[in-house]
């Protein structure tokens, strides 16, 4: 076995005793967490300059409908 073997060995063992639970709960924070990131951007940041008011031009509510979506698939599976 040549030494990148034995690395690999030992990579694997140690991520398999990461509990799949653990793995679930980080990634899903980290949905949460770019939710909040997203929620939390100004208006400004988030529509064209020269468009009008109007509540489609707000790129929040579709990267907000996204996550939660995705939220929802991968904490209910």
């Amino acid at each position: 076995m040549t030494p990148l073997h034995q690395l690999g060995e030992f990579l694997r063992q140690a991520l398999q005793t990461i509990p799949l639970s653990a793995a679930r709960v980080l990634f899903v924070g980290t949905l949460v967490a770019l939710l909040i990131w997203i929620l939390r951007l100004p208006r400004s940041a988030t529509t064209s300059p020269e468009g009008a008011a109007r509540w489609d031009e707000n790129l929040k509510v579709g990267a907000s409908l996204a996550i939660v979506i995705q939220i929802l698939i991968y904490a209910c599976l």
